[in-house]
């Protein structure tokens, strides 16, 4: 989620600093740009002050003499000075564009372009106020006119186009300014969505660590509500007090099943008493004292078994670095007399290899996946146990030659009460490996099933090599 939220606090909040960077940059390169034009009409100004009186001989600049007053003269000099000490051309130019007077010399009055522009504007009696605005990557000129007026007629123009080199330099230099308080200020941005997405996600990031923990089996995780926005928080205390209840409601049941089957075990013993003394006075052989006894005895298993269950559920496990070679010997070799006694043989390939595991916990495991292999191994075929270390995990394969399970029952087995239509006649309760199943992952292992080529049922039960997280 914070991948997705913080690209977009981040475009947003660029969006804005563009947003006001842009304008204040067009600003100050105009405000420079403005502060150029102003000093240029001042001069301007000042110029056609001084030419405003000026009075020209007959004669121009067409090669024939002409004598200058000290007016005149007090111009050019002004505009060499001017154009020496700025390197800025100007010139003064009569209504029908000769040169009065200029700098440097060679200035002419072009037919168009910029200055023509603006000449042609000063003719009308407008002086230059708005040029064309001037960017740092544009190489152009600056260009302002002045109408010089005489008895409230325009007798003459004068014109100075300024070099940009500088004013551009200096509008570089304030966008260079603004850029970098752009990017600080987008630093700082980065910085506050980063501390915002964190405290306004970490509350989410606890809940779905909790929640992971919580279906994993570890029932009394908890959420920590210390931290985060309010409604974040009333959502961490509503779940815990959802946890607190489910978890509640999964002891009561517990507490129930345990309860129940332990309450159930006196009468029901107490009933197959009566039945065996009844057996004696039915004549021997029976068929019904007997099918009662069966489905008596049967009850009392699944009481057992529904007791382990809920006792399984319930205890933790005693994790210790356990020899799953040697342990799986000792309980081969346990249930190899059962084995032999029903015509199947135990084979047993077991290797030390070391693992995290309740010793108890496995064995009973063990036992139940090693009854269920040799309750359905014909007569004549044996059972394979074989012990393996992979990386992370140590397995415990358990093989039969039995009849199997199709692709639907692999996906049922283990379920409690569940037991395939084939085998109902079979002894047991349909709780074994139910309860193994639990057994293990309260360890942090599993069971897992899977065919037997070309017949038979595979079984793998896993531990971990590495100690379980809590």
């Amino acid at each position: 989620m914070r991948t997705r939220l913080l690209p977009l606090l981040i475009v947003l909040m660029a969006a804005v600093l563009l947003a006001l960077g842009v304008p204040l940059a067009v600003s100050v390169a105009g405000a420079q740009q403005q502060r150029v034009v102003v000093d240029r009409i001042d001069d301007t100004a000042r110029f056609a002050a001084l030419a405003q009186f000026v009075t020209v001989a007959s004669g121009t600049d067409e090669g024939v003499s002409a004598s200058k007053d000290e007016r005149l003269l007090t111009l050019e000099r002004e505009l060499d000075s001017y154009y020496d000490v700025y390197d800025i051309r100007a010139a003064v130019f009569s209504t029908t564009g000769t040169p009065l007077a200029r700098a440097p010399k060679g200035v002419s009055l072009p037919r168009t372009g910029e200055v023509r522009d603006a000449y042609d504007e000063a003719l009308l009696s407008r002086r230059s106020h708005d040029p064309r605005q001037v960017w740092p990557w544009q190489r152009s000129r600056l260009v302002v006119a002045s109408p010089v007026i005489r008895d409230g007629d325009v007798v003459a123009v004068v014109v100075t186009d300024s070099p940009t080199g500088p004013m551009r330099s200096r509008i570089l230099h304030g966008w260079l300014v603004i850029g970098a308080g752009e990017v600080a200020a987008m630093l700082l941005a980065i910085g506050a969505a980063l501390q915002l997405t964190g405290w306004v996600l970490k509350p989410v990031r606890v809940l779905d660590v909790t929640t992971h923990a919580i279906a994993s089996g570890r029932l009394k995780s908890r959420v920590a509500v210390a931290s985060g926005p309010p409604e974040l928080r009333r959502l961490a205390r509503s779940f815990n007090e959802m946890a607190d209840n489910v978890e509640d409601v999964l002891e009561q049941q517990r507490a129930f099943v345990a309860d129940a089957s332990h309450q159930l075990r006196n009468p029901l013993a107490a009933l197959l008493l009566r039945i065996e003394l009844l057996a004696y006075e039915l004549p021997e052989g029976n068929e019904e004292i007997a099918s009662v006894q069966s489905e008596g005895k049967r009850l009392a298993q699944v009481l057992d078994d529904l007791l382990d269950l809920a006792l399984a559920e319930h205890n933790e496990a005693d994790l210790r670095i356990t020899d799953i070679g040697a342990l799986t010997t000792e309980r081969v070799a346990a249930w190899a007399p059962t084995a032999e006694a029903k015509g199947v043989r135990m084979v047993g390939d077991c290797p030390a290899t070391t693992a995290w595991a309740d010793p108890v916990t496995l064995s009973s495991a063990l036992d139940a996946v090693i009854d269920n292999a040799v309750k359905f191994t014909p007569e004549g075929e044996s059972v394979e146990v074989t012990v393996a270390a992979d990386g992370e995990t140590s397995t415990v394969v358990v093989t039969d030659h039995g009849p199997g399970l199709t692709d639907e029952e692999l996906t049922r087995v283990g379920d409690r009460f569940w037991r395939s239509g084939r085998h109902q006649n079979i002894k047991g309760s349909g709780l074994g490996l139910s309860i193994t199943r639990t057994l293990l992952a309260a360890g942090g292992g599993s069971l897992s099933y899977d065919h037997h080529e070309p017949n038979g049922l595979k079984v793998t039960v896993s531990v971990p090599r590495s100690r379980p997280t809590a």
